[in-house]
């Protein structure tokens, strides 16, 4: 029942959304012995695939994925959208890159009555852990803060906040979600201070104190555009 539920749920996501960035949806069967929603075919490694194998991304390659990413979350705030499952393993890395898996997606409204835990616990806003202080609810800063774990990994190769191995099953929240109670650890010197600072503050632990997604993009698109032409658009000389 409730994987036909987050079938349902996706396949609305899909019908309603439309962005470059978003994967695209052709229509569902949700009838019958073999239920299924219908969506493009996407070539390219999943971020975390590219991360398990190379390591931290290249600015080059971290500043446009930052900011492609950044403008598909500020049109699903837009359309009164939320993804809730951000993270490495539903961004397919193309050209551009994609946004995947909307099983979870759902309307702001709906969003602020939900309870966690919801999401993949890594990346989980505190307010998606179901232990949130001052009652806050989820929404699109959720999304903000699940791009900037992703992005944390992105540029480091390990995750913004590491717990031990058994940590998953503990019954103790802040067993479980280390972001309850830790912020993560410091970025490492080569990352410039303006994309060090956006993304503490996408980390924030208060979701009024995050940027919104489209505050994200605004930042990054200097940071974008400082970047060595050459590498930018992929010429060569």
């Amino acid at each position: 029942e409730r994987p036909l539920r987050e079938l349902r749920r996706e396949a609305d996501a899909l019908e309603r959304l439309a962005h470059p960035v978003l994967v695209r949806g052709f229509g569902a069967v949700l009838d019958g012995p073999h239920p299924h929603v219908l969506i493009e075919h996407l070539e390219g490694p999943t971020l975390r695939r590219l991360i398990k194998k190379g390591g931290p991304l290249p600015l080059q390659q971290l500043l446009p994925l930052a900011l492609h990413v950044a403008a598909a979350l500020h049109y699903m705030a837009r359309e009164r959208m939320v993804h809730l499952d951000v993270k490495p393993d539903n961004i397919v890395m193309g050209v551009p890159p994609r946004l995947i898996d909307l099983s979870i997606a759902c309307e702001v409204e709906r969003a602020a009555r939900l309870r966690g835990p919801i999401g993949t616990d890594g990346y989980m806003a505190p307010e998606q852990c179901g232990h949130a202080e001052n009652g806050a609810r989820m929404g699109p800063a959720s999304d903000v803060f699940g791009l900037g774990a992703t992005l944390f990994h992105a540029v480091t190769g390990r995750k913004p906040f590491p717990r031990e191995p058994d940590a998953r099953d503990s019954e103790d929240p802040l067993v479980r979600f280390p972001q309850l109670r830790d912020g993560p650890p410091p970025l490492p010197d080569p990352v410039p201070a303006p994309l060090g600072g956006l993304i503490r503050r996408m980390l924030h632990p208060d979701p009024a104190a995050r940027p919104a997604a489209g505050e994200v993009a605004t930042e990054l698109e200097p940071l974008v555009g400082g970047l060595p032409r050459k590498l930018r658009l992929g010429r060569r000389r």
